[in-house]
Order: C-alpha cells, then structure tokens, then sequence
C-alpha cells in the first residue's frame, strides 16, 4: 500500500489541482450561482463520473506504458511539469479569469447538467495531464500492485475534489459577492494559485524516481 505520508502529499497536490480555476469549477460555480445549489451539485456529480474515467485511462494505461517504456516516465514527468507551469501563467497573468466573475447562462434539466458536467471534465486537459504526470510520483512496485496503488491515488483525488468542490458550490454565491466587490482578493487568489503551481511543477521536474 501507499505510504501514508505520500498519500497526504498527493492529496495536497490534488487540493491545489481542484482549487486551480479550470473549466470545472468555472462550470459547477455558474451553475450554482444562475440556476442553485441543486443544479451546481448535479453538475458536480457529473464531473466525478468523468473523474472516474480518467482514473481508469490512467490507472490501466500508465500500468502497461511504463512496463513498456521505461524512458516514458521522465517523459511524461517533464511534460507535467511544463504543463503545471503554463497552468500557473494562466492564473497569474493580467487577463486571468476567475471562476466567481459571474455570468449568464441557460436553465438545463437534470440530465443536461449532469452530461455536461461529464463532458466537461471528460474533455479537460488538466484532469488529464494531473493523472498521468503527478500518479508516476507516487507509485512504486515495492509498495505493492500498481494497479491498486493507482486507483487509490484516484479514489483520493475524486474525494478530495468533490469534497472541496460540494463546500464551493454551497457558498458560490457569497464568495462571488464578496470577490465582485473585492477585486484585490480576486487578484490575491490568483496569484497563489500560480505560485502554488509553479512550486508543484518544480518539484515534479526535480524528482527523482525511487
């Protein structure tokens, strides 16, 4: 099994991921704000469906592909790492966007909420890049089966994010309100969330594997 100590380390990582403004959040946090907190939960559900498939890709996938490739992990390391950092440009750059900078968007059934929550998080690259850079980090053969290693690291970081994400979408309304009439704070967050980023993908890059 995975160290606990690694274990809270990845969890971190997977804090800073869901917290990271991405299409996810942006979509659950507009939902909740236009149409209620009902409509941004269902939504959220539907990203933790597509959570799950990335898991799966990466859990089944990385297995056979570094079984294969050995050079493939400092590969997809440095890809990570390069990939976190242009996440960080992304936040801390004048335009940036934050997820709480309401807008306007349609009524939807259930079913529509929950297939876009689905979609979106499907077809987001920074689920994606998350998985297949940072798992190999975690992952050792001495800590028993890789397979089983990798969906516990996915097991987390569907927890932890559907748990931060449920808190954000029960107050999106009060925090937007806050930020639309703080702006300094709105910048603030950005600016942590790239520094933080950056730090990640540091650390990525310089890791070396055990």
């Amino acid at each position: 099994m995975i160290p606990l100590h690694d274990l809270l380390i990845f969890a971190l990582a997977a804090l800073v991921l869901v917290l990271t403004p991405g299409p996810n959040m942006m979509y659950c946090v507009s939902r909740s704000i236009c149409q209620g907190r009902a409509a941004g939960m269902i939504s959220l559900l539907g990203v933790a469906a597509g959570f799950v498939v990335h898991m799966l890709a990466a859990a089944f996938g990385l297995t056979a592909l570094f079984l294969a490739i050995p050079l493939a992990y400092d590969l997809i390391k440095y890809l990570g790492a390069a990939y976190l950092l242009w996440m960080a440009w992304n936040a801390i750059k004048p335009d940036g966007a934050s997820p709480f900078q309401t807008r306007e968007l349609p009524q939807d059934s259930k079913l529509t909420l929950f297939k876009m929550g689905f979609f979106t998080n499907l077809l987001n690259p920074k689920v994606a890049v998350f998985y297949i850079s940072l798992f190999p980090q975690f992952i050792h053969a001495e800590h028993g089966d890789v397979l089983l290693q990798s969906v516990t690291l996915g097991a987390t970081q569907i927890a932890v994010s559907f748990a931060v994400n449920s808190m954000i979408i029960f107050s999106a309304s009060a925090i937007a309100g806050f930020f639309s009439n703080n702006p300094c704070w709105m910048r603030a967050q950005r600016y942590v969330m790239g520094l933080t980023l950056g730090a990640l993908a540091l650390r990525l890059a310089i890791d070396q594997r055990k």
